[in-house]
């Protein structure tokens, strides 16, 4: 269970796309927190979409660039729902899927905002407050979020901090130059956790920083690339698990693995295409550890799909959790589903043709 702090306002986890009806109270685990609401826009229809897409297309860019056809509406020839379970995880290999952008809390919005701009190089895409709910959310990133994974950023009002936990592991971000940007960082007086140097057991250049609120981001040192916000890193009990999950629910594919027994630890990455051209997820086991304290601080990865239904299913046969069934969210009809992995780590999938509009 996550330990959280008790407060006298709910926490919510604040993604984008995703409203529930009620708040979630203090007290619960992070899994049993629920989302809060999309943009408001209205989609023609909520029917559940078929793998036959071939009406009006919009367009969703992948990391690398290239173009993500995207259907824009039109009836399924059969609803999702009565597809055979060799048809879904065939599907989930073709389904059009991207890292959106990633959620957390943090205690200081306006703080948090200037170090990202000035010591990490991120824009401020758009920020809005809901007062009525008492939060204001800030994206953040390297491109526009039609193209690019960005950072959602919470602030709940009246809450000043969160426990990060030890499940949560960091951000990656290339960089052009390690040591320039640990110098800005200082400058800033910013903390540096790790000194720029070659990692262990390879020749890459790293260095480690920790923002306000004690999030790190780890700086890697690569040539240009369309992708700067390149990794998340959270801890799993159970990699190999792990790895069939994301490759048979998420569709992802696995990009490689590095086993470290003199440091006692094993870590995987998986995406939706190659490191060097778009975000990735870094899963890491540390021999001999099989749970970690997730905090209330983390709360999870948005992921584009065609159909979040079919997603469901292959998330329900892959062992996974949905914690939110399929279907469009009341009053917007904003189509999403959401789930746990084995290890508890949240994710939502949301319908690739409603973000494009959230967006517009």
């Amino acid at each position: 269970m996550v330990g959280i702090i008790p407060m006298a306002s709910s926490i919510r986890p604040s993604l984008s796309t995703l409203r529930f009806a009620g708040a979630s109270r203090l007290g619960l685990s992070l899994a049993s927190f629920t989302p809060r609401r999309l943009a408001c826009f209205h989609l023609a229809s909520a029917v559940p979409q078929s793998q036959s897409f071939g009406l009006k297309a919009s367009k969703l860019l992948r990391g690398d660039g290239k173009t993500i056809g995207v259907a824009a509406g039109g009836n399924a020839a059969q609803a999702s729902t009565t597809a055979t379970p060799e048809n879904v995880l065939e599907w989930v290999k073709q389904d059009k899927r991207r890292l959106l952008h990633v959620v957390y809390r943090v205690g200081d919005l306006d703080r948090t905002i200037k170090f990202y701009t000035e010591c990490l190089g991120m824009k401020l895409l758009r920020k809005r407050d809901i007062p009525e709910e008492r939060y204001t959310n800030a994206f953040l990133g390297y491109g526009p979020e039609d193209s690019h994974f960005v950072i959602e950023l919470t602030y709940n009002y009246g809450v000043d901090k969160y426990d990060i936990g030890t499940a949560f592991g960091h951000f990656g971000i290339a960089v052009d130059d390690v040591a320039k940007t640990v110098e800005l960082v200082k400058a800033k007086g910013g903390k540096v956790t790790r000194e720029p140097g070659p990692v262990k057991g390879g020749n890459t250049v790293i260095a480690f920083v920790e923002d306000p609120d004690g999030y790190k981001f780890e700086l890697l040192e690569r040539g240009p690339t369309p992708e700067p916000l390149c990794q998340v890193m959270l801890r799993v009990g159970d990699l190999d698990r792990s790895i069939t999950f994301y490759e048979k629910a998420f569709g992802m594919e696995l990009l490689r693995k590095r086993d470290n027994p003199e440091y006692k630890y094993t870590i995987a990455m998986l995406g939706y295409g190659p490191e060097d051209k778009n975000a990735v997820l870094e899963l890491t086991y540390n021999y001999g550890v099989t749970e970690y304290n997730k905090g209330n601080a983390y709360a999870q990865i948005a992921v584009g799909t065609d159909d979040v239904y079919k997603t469901a299913e292959a998330i329900k046969l892959c062992g996974g959790k949905i914690t939110r069934e399929p279907g469009p969210l009341p009053g917007i009809n904003t189509k999403i589903t959401a789930c746990l992995d084995p290890d508890g780590w949240k994710s939502v999938f949301v319908d690739n043709v409603d973000f494009l509009k959230e967006l517009e």
